[in-house]
This record gives C-alpha cells, structure tokens and sequence, in this order.
C-alpha cells in the first residue's frame, strides 16, 4: 500500500519543529510501507516576504533525520502562491493545483492528511482528481479556530467527503461530528510518546546535568513547575504566572520555568517584571525532544493551563516520564488526566489553579505508577493509523 501524505504539518528546515507528533507517526509508517510527504508551501509574492519569514529561508533538499543522522521520510516542498489574508479561502484549491502533478506521477494507493484546511481541502480535491480514498487527521486548532464562514464551508465539504476521519481526541472527534464529518466514519486516534526518551528518571541527577539549583535563594528547598510549548497568552501562561507569585508566598523555593518560543513573550516578561518575580520564574528557549524529557525529570509538576486544546502531546509526555500534571479541563485533556496523576481546573481561574498546584505539589506521586498508566507509545498510534489507512483502501474512492 502506498501512502500519499499532503501537509504542511511536517518540519521544514525554516521550521525544525513544525508537525513533531506527525512526524513521530510517520516515521514508523515508512519503515512498515512506501510513504512520501507532499508539503505545499504558501509562498507570498516576493515584495510582500521579509528575510525572516520561514518559507524564504526554506531549502528544499532539507530532510527530518533520524538519531543516526539519516533522512527517514521522503519529503517534496511545493510551492503554491498565495496573497495573504486576501487568498485564504481559495488556498485549498491553489494547493492542490500545486501539488497534484507530483502525488499523481508517485501513483499512491490512499490518501493521508494532517490539518484539515487549508491541506485538507487540497487533499480531498487531489482525491477525487484521482479517485482515490482521503483518511484526513483534524490536530486541534484547524477545528476549534475557523477563521470566517467560507473557510468553515471547505472544512464542512472536506470532513463530510473525507473517506475516514481521525482526531487526536474523543472531544475533538465530536466538534468534527458537529461539523459535518459522518459519526460511522469519524474516529479518535489518542497521541502517544517516544518512550524511550520520555520514562522516569531521577530528579536530582537531572537537575545537576541542568545546573539547576537544589535550594533557593532563600535557602527552602528547591520545588519546579514546568510549563512547555509556545509563548502565548491562550496558553494561559498570565494565569500561571499570577499563580505562581501567589503560591511562592508560602512556597519560597517554588521555581516556574516556561520553555518555548512565541508572540506574547513581551507580554510575559513584562508581567514578571511588575510583579517582581524574575528571581523564581524563568523563560528559556525552546529545547530539543530528549532535553524536554531531562527538564521534565527535573520538575515536581508539569502543568499547561490553557483555554482551548486538542490532545496536548506534552501532558501524554509528562506522565510517561512520571510527572504529575496540573491542566485545564478542555478539549481532550480529561481523557488523558484524572485525580490519580494530577489536577484539572477551569480555565481562566487564577484562585482554583494557584489552588491545584499546591494540592499537586505536596503530594509525593510515584514515578513508576505514573508511567505504568500513561505509557502509550508512538507504536500504538501507527498501528491505528495503519488499521485506518488500510480500511480506507478497500473502500470506495473519493469522488
């Protein structure tokens, strides 16, 4: 069975990150099958692309590489023009006219898609040009942030024509529902972890190899709260902040550390400035795979208070390296997290979440426990993409 997969859910050398828990399926889907990745890139006309943005930078003979350091995913970057803001809503068809030529002359037997619009829409239409099956991946935010109407109309068309649909949640295979994709052909598929990287480890030799400190400047002995993943405020990272300044009054050897990159750093550092906070809340930049795994060996608790989410791959990875995690009750997070392995609160609350973290931090979990219950591995999720992707190859073509 040859698989076709259309996404710009996939690191690009302007990217590295771009896509990790695709890639982490996809990679072990071409060592069991011949796959090949066909990432259409939005490519803005010269006058309107600065130095800095990711597609100009982009050099397409680039390739994600294993820990040996040998490409383990064939990858074609093709452009398509898009005019921003201006062309979204026609982006699906411009990307398709881009990428069809290439997935034709590949002759793949189905169709596989990460992110439902704009590559979904491209997918479904390379699909029905070559009548064959589309099993389509929603990630999250292409479902819960639908831009305008028009765009939500191409996502409508794309769930409702799609041969198989998977989500990374129960929650999320609902909104998909909701929005047009049929119940008898929709279907949660969890994410898992590399478990080879993310176990429990002990937490004072991690933090010796973080030179991290094992008591405060106060002298209390030191406790860290982890937080990973992008730089914005829907993360509900003021939250946390405000949080953590409150608990620290009781807690002086608490320590918050947020690792990542994104839009509102300013606006965190500037509100850990007023506050005078800059002695125990610390941000650092984004880190590779196996050094988020060493932070997370490091910390007391993992904790990601956002407003909206689908499957957040960094909850699965705490709790498989036995860390107990402190989130909000959205999306898919109650199917990953319960009493037994940490705390959920509403989100936006800055009293029940300061509430949670101090309930998370003065219990003393067991590791193997933890990673005994949350161990589902990157394995598991191929052998269920798999399963899909061959159903979906017996069935009738997208037409």
């Amino acid at each position: 069975m040859r698989v076709a997969v259309i996404t710009s859910y996939f690191p690009s050398s302007g990217q590295l990150w771009q896509g990790r828990t695709a890639v982490q399926t996809l990679r072990l889907l071409a060592r069991r099958l011949p796959l090949k990745v066909f990432y259409p890139l939005s490519k803005p006309p010269a006058f309107l692309t600065s130095s800095s943005r990711a597609s100009a930078r982009l050099d397409p003979a680039w390739r994600p590489r294993d820990r040996a350091g040998l490409p383990e995913i064939d990858v074609a970057y093709i452009p398509y023009p898009v005019l921003p803001l201006i062309s979204r809503p026609l982006n699906g068809w411009l990307a398709a006219r881009a990428v069809l030529p290439h997935v034709r002359a590949w002759k793949p037997e189905v169709l596989l898609n990460y992110v439902i619009y704009p590559d979904g829409d491209a997918a479904l239409r390379v699909a029905q040009a070559l009548s064959l099956p589309l099993v389509t991946t929603a990630i999250g935010s292409d479902l819960n942030r639908i831009p305008n109407a028009l765009v939500g109309r191409h996502i409508a068309r794309t769930l409702r024509g799609a041969t198989r649909t998977t989500t990374v949640s129960a929650d999320l295979a609902r909104t998909a529902i909701r929005l047009g994709a049929p119940a008898d052909r929709t279907r949660p598929i969890l994410n898992g972890c590399d478990t080879s990287v993310f176990f429990p480890q002990d937490r004072t030799l991690a933090r010796r190899a973080l030179n991290l400190p094992e008591r405060s400047i106060t002298g209390a002995s030191a406790q860290i709260a982890l937080y990973v993943g992008r730089l914005d405020l829907a993360k509900g990272l003021i939250e946390l902040i405000e949080a953590t300044a409150r608990l620290h009054a009781t807690r002086p050897g608490l320590h918050l550390y947020l690792l990542g990159h994104g839009p509102d750093e300013p606006l965190l550092r500037n509100r850990i400035h007023a506050l005078a906070a800059a002695s125990y809340i610390t941000l650092k930049s984004a880190v590779p795979m196996e050094q988020v795994a060493a932070w997370m060996a490091a910390s007391d608790l993992v904790t990601l208070p956002s407003y909206r989410e689908g499957c957040p791959n960094v909850i699965v990875e705490a709790l498989a390296a036995g860390r107990p995690v402190v989130a909000s009750n959205v999306g898919g997070i109650p199917e990953l997290l319960d009493d037994s392995c940490g705390r959920m609160v509403a989100p936006r609350a800055i009293e029940p979440l300061t509430q949670a973290l101090e309930e998370t931090l003065s219990i003393e979990w067991d590791p193997a426990a933890l990673h005994a219950a949350h161990r589902r591995s990157w394995d598991n999720v191929a052998d269920d993409l798999q399963h899909t992707l061959e159903e979906a190859a017996q069935l009738t073509p997208v037409r």
